[in-house]
């Protein structure tokens, strides 16, 4: 949280096992014993985002502490995909950290941030197919004003050269609700699936399931009804024991994209 002082790197930065190991098991085990699951995802936090949050007090340039966090988190992201998974990298910072660390700088230092951010995730994947890779980029999960964000068309060429198969990105939160467009002016590549957030993720709002439709129908209408799978804007649990939003609302959240998304389909595919 804002009022907690976060850790900081003192030393060589050097991956421990097991690592992801043991979380990848029980959430494993949690899909065998549910069943009915075609595939499933994990998160793993991005280089930029670590670089941020946790600062740097033992490297001599940001650089040598980028590069030394893909080189750990290369491990992490192998082990998420070989244990099966989609790998998710968050990336919160290619969003959020233009209205905190860059706020007062020319736009020119962030997006040479994120060039070097997206680099370092490029590395950190190492072989692993891109079409089991999706990047989440948001402007921070917490309800406030967000009027210093950057615009999704200052960022979004960057975005597009993350080595990944999909990009999730925020477009529920009101403040960017509007910028599908940019992804009119900027195609999607090829390559790339878009999952756009179709619930937003900071309030106890449970979304129609026709306006979720509507918005999956205004995304696809960007990008090809083929290229856009349906999700949310961020996780529900930005804080560890301060969560926003009622675990019984974020069920009601999900039942609701998941219908829209079955309304969608049908005005597609009739």
């Amino acid at each position: 949280a804002p009022n907690i002082a976060p850790p900081e790197a003192i030393g060589e930065i050097r991956y421990v096992e097991p690592g992801i190991t043991p979380e990848c098991k029980v959430l494993r085990d949690a899909l065998d014993a549910q069943g009915g699951f075609s595939d499933a995802f994990m998160t793993a936090p991005a280089p930029g985002l670590i670089a941020l949050a946790m600062r740097n007090a033992y490297y001599d340039t940001e650089q040598a502490y980028l590069d030394a966090l893909a080189a750990a988190l290369r491990a992490e992201y192998a082990k998420i995909a070989e244990a099966g998974f989609v790998l998710q990298i968050d990336s919160p910072d290619l969003g959020m950290e233009r209205s905190r660390t860059y706020r007062d700088r020319p736009l020119s230092d962030f997006l040479d941030f994120a060039d070097r951010a997206i680099a370092a995730i490029n590395t950190a994947i190492g072989d692993i197919p891109r079409e089991r890779v999706r990047l989440h980029v948001c402007y921070g999960n917490w309800e406030g004003p967000h009027i210093h964000d950057i615009p999704l068309e200052q960022i979004l060429p960057a975005l597009y050269t993350a080595n990944v198969g999909a990009l999730s990105i925020e477009f529920s939160n009101p403040r960017h609700a509007h910028e599908y467009s940019a992804l009119k002016k900027h195609k999607l590549p090829q390559h790339m699936l878009l999952i756009p957030g179709v619930v937003e993720t900071t309030s106890n709002f449970v979304e129609h399931p026709e306006l979720v439709a509507d918005r999956i129908v205004q995304y696809a209408g960007a990008v090809g009804r083929e290229n856009v799978i349906a999700g949310s804007d961020c996780g529900y649990g930005t804080w560890v024991g301060q969560a926003a939003v009622d675990p019984d609302v974020v069920w009601a959240k999900l039942a609701a994209m998941a219908e829209g998304a079955r309304i969608a389909s049908k005005r597609f595919w009739n």
